[in-house]
């Protein structure tokens, strides 16, 4: 399905990211292609401005900034595709795995674990698996005189 005729990048169920929001970039790829690896453009690199984003709220946003920190710069997330010869495929790529990255960052977090202690039996047994292993290497130094 060509790009223009796509509504936008779905994200989840209740969040669609609009395509004028989206920025593409192409280069040349380093991977395979055989004679036309050094001209043809089929790397491609998808780039959203969550910061300026219209279709998140705060919080959402919020999340996203928070769990997606290390991956953005200044406020725009950006992924990059090559794996595939065809510029078309890569750019089905790079669309997936932003998606999949947002979807991620924007799920709720798990429940908290809970504290736990060992049990005094697993206690004990770790304690004696530590002194035999120190008998077995005591038993390898040379007698001391």
């Amino acid at each position: 399905m060509p790009d223009d005729a796509r509504p936008g990048l779905r994200v989840t169920p209740a969040l669609v990211v609009p395509e004028a929001e989206l920025s593409w970039r192409f280069s040349r790829s380093s991977g395979p292609g055989g004679q036309g690896v050094n001209t043809a453009d089929s790397r491609v690199e998808l780039s959203w401005d969550v910061a300026g984003s219209a279709v998140l709220s705060a919080t959402q946003r919020a999340r996203i900034e928070e769990r997606l920190a290390r991956r953005m710069a200044g406020g725009v997330l950006t992924v990059a595709a090559s794996e595939h010869r065809a510029q078309l495929r890569n750019r089905d790529a790079a669309r997936t795995r932003l998606a999949a990255l947002v979807a991620d960052a924007l799920a709720p977090p798990g429940p908290r674990r809970r504290a736990t202690r060992p049990t005094r039996g697993s206690v004990e047994r770790r304690i004696d698996a530590k002194k035999r292993r120190s008998g077995v290497k005591r038993m390898r130094r040379p007698p001391a005189d």
